[in-house]
């Protein structure tokens, strides 16, 4: 565990105080009982550990608890580190996320209101004894307060720093040795692990939630989209019948993205050993391969090294190959840049957004929602006059996808809250909503574009358009090349600040994608599946939906079994094994020992082309 009990010289903690006294450090995640409050680790990567977030709608979560040693008698200050999170659109005024913290039941100051970064707040003095205390964080308002940690300190004059929640938190990690570590619990890196389990290889899966499959959990709820089997390879893809879930809808009750399927495809394979919740946080390297990732459980702490010969980033962010040092991209390239009609004629750093979801439900009696005015101002002719809010609700389009990754989660929320606030409480004639009430709202971004990784072959939309048939096609795309922007008639109303995408659907023939494009081109020993593979931005329209990057999933578990029966490189595939993983690909990686449901006929691309002209002449 994380809880740290701390007796130091405060000179050592870059203070100028220098007098001894006790800290007890207890980091949010660690509470004994998390009550309502939520446990929130996206942001991990630029915070250094997971929060505590109380996720209710407007109505105030129950609360975390937890029993903490206290080292020797004295007066303790008490602080917590919170974030006022409205305050980058409302910087001067005191924001939602009220909670207090009580010590052996009693309650000090308000805490998470003010300021504008994660910082260390002061609630308040409390006499204890030596011995066990009890700690409570109190929601006051249901509007996504969040702790990150909690210190107690009986040394005057002490105020903590980052650097000391830092250093208090490092652990010398274990190393687990396998045949192939997966980083990413989505869809492709489930297919990835299994596809390579399967192969023999003892395979470790990452996850940094509790639920497996990403945009397809519970969490998120975005469903299954595209075609599989399908292309010159029509036995990938089968293996989703193991797992997908056969209804189909975004945003809608979380039964219909059936985790406990994708939980139970994971565990029967014996030879992949689930990492769940853990995140990864750092990776070593030796030349120009992977050694090694560091993994951090995200309630205990618990930090892991798993090493391999073998990694696939499918973390979506590309966080992996990033550290590893692998060549990426992000945004939008030019229109010379590959020859591509779509393309912006000025490269830039405009991405897809990030969909915070969500519903109402239908209470038969009229109720109430609190007000909610921060950020963004509606009107009856501004509003959103809707029960619920899918794909459409994105932001974080002209934002940095990794490093606003917060900023971008919470606008989401604002704006859903902001919205249902004015249709509860000021619009005119809102007889529609009157008995309605906020049932479920992501708190958990829904990703679309981040980092690239590069590799050996970048796909671009000539090799689409043209149908350029390549030696080593592997897996097919068949969705549109689906590019979200933002909604000019939202951009017109709220400039700057738009939280609706629209799109053009350019439907495209089956196209199968070079195994080229699931490397990395300078990272010896690194795959990639998900929506971090070599493409263009432009490219990324197709391949991005699910069912796609299953297949990409499959096709790097094929190839790693090649790598590890051969001792040769993901590279040493393409140039020297391209027969066996063809052979592979022929025969998929899904079972066929069982009948299986063909229940994967939602959400398929709008339209399928017929090959172009000069590809239907090449096969004659």
């Amino acid at each position: 565990m994380l809880r740290k009990t701390i007796s130091v010289l405060i000179l050592l903690l870059g203070t100028s105080v220098a007098s001894f006294g006790a800290e007890v450090l207890v980091q949010a995640e660690t509470f004994d009982s998390h009550g309502g409050w939520s446990l929130d680790q996206q942001f991990m990567d630029h915070m250094g550990s997971p929060y505590l977030i109380a996720h209710g709608l407007g109505n105030p979560v129950a609360d975390a608890t937890t029993t903490v040693s206290i080292p020797e008698d004295g007066r303790y200050t008490a602080w917590v580190r919170t974030y006022n999170w409205t305050s980058p659109w409302e910087p001067l005024r005191e924001g939602p996320g009220a909670f207090r913290l009580s010590v052996n039941g009693r309650k000090l100051s308000v805490s998470g209101i003010t300021g504008n970064c994660w910082e260390w707040q002061r609630a308040g003095e409390v006499s204890l004894k030596k011995g066990d205390a009890r700690l409570a964080l109190h929601d006051l308002s249901g509007f996504d307060g969040r702790c990150d940690a909690v210190l107690l300190s009986s040394t005057p004059g002490f105020v903590p720093s980052d650097s000391y929640l830092q250093a208090a938190t490092l652990e010398m990690p274990v190393t687990e040795e396998f045949d192939f570590v997966v980083v990413g619990g989505g869809i492709a890196g489930m297919c990835a692990a299994v596809s390579a389990a399967r192969q023999g290889l003892r395979t470790a899966l990452v996850n940094d939630r509790p639920v497996l499959g990403g945009c397809n959990s519970s969490e998120i709820r975005v469903h299954l989209g595209g075609h599989s089997e399908i292309g010159p390879y029509p036995a990938l893809g089968r293996m989703l019948r193991e797992f997908g879930h056969s209804r189909k809808g975004n945003a809608q009750p979380a039964s219909y993205y059936e985790d406990e399927k994708k939980d139970s495809f994971i565990r029967a394979e014996k030879l992949v050993t689930l990492f769940a919740p853990y995140h990864a946080v750092g990776v070593d390297t030796v030349a120009n391969r992977i050694a090694g990732v560091t993994v951090r459980h995200t309630s205990t702490g618990e930090t892991l090294r798993l090493a391999a010969p073998l990694f696939a980033d499918c973390t979506g962010d590309g966080s992996i190959g990033c550290w590893a040092g692998a060549d990426w991209t992000v945004g939008r390239e030019s229109r010379a840049t590959y020859g591509e009609p779509l393309a912006p004629e000025v490269a830039d750093s405009m991405v897809m957004g990030a969909s915070v979801q969500w519903y109402t439900r239908d209470d038969a009696r009229r109720t109430k929602f609190p007000e909610f005015d921060y950020g963004i101002t509606f009107s009856d002719s501004t509003c959103q006059r809707m029960t619920m809010g899918e794909w459409k609700w994105e932001t974080g389009m002209r934002l940095d996808p990794v490093k606003d990754a917060e900023k971008i989660r919470d606008y989401g929320m604002l704006v859903v809250y902001a919205n249902w606030s004015y249709l509860k409480n000021r619009l005119a004639d809102n007889e529609k909503f009157r008995n309605r009430s906020l049932d479920w709202v992501a708190y958990v971004n829904g990703k679309r574009e981040s980092r690239r990784l590069l590799g050996d072959y970048i796909l671009k939309q000539d090799d689409i358009d043209k149908g350029v048939t390549h030696e080593d096609a592997s897996f097919t795309t068949t969705w549109s090349i689906d590019l979200h922007f933002p909604d000019p008639e939202n951009s017109r109303q709220f400039p700057g600040r738009e939280f609706k995408a629209a799109t053009n659907h350019i439907y495209i023939h089956p196209y199968a994608v070079p195994y080229r494009c699931l490397y990395s081109r300078n990272v010896d020993n690194l795959f990639m599946a998900g929506r971090c593979i070599s493409v263009s931005h432009v490219a990324l329209g197709t391949v991005r939906v699910m069912r796609t990057t299953g297949m990409m999933g499959e096709v790097v578990g094929m190839a790693a079994g090649i790598c590890h029966r051969n001792g040769t490189t993901p590279r040493g595939v393409y140039q020297h094994h391209l027969p066996e993983l063809k052979e592979l690909m022929t025969q998929g990686a899904g079972r066929s020992d069982v009948e299986l449901p063909d229940n994967q006929k939602f959400n398929l691309a709008g339209k399928l082309l017929p090959a172009p002209r000069a590809l239907m002449e090449c096969k004659k």
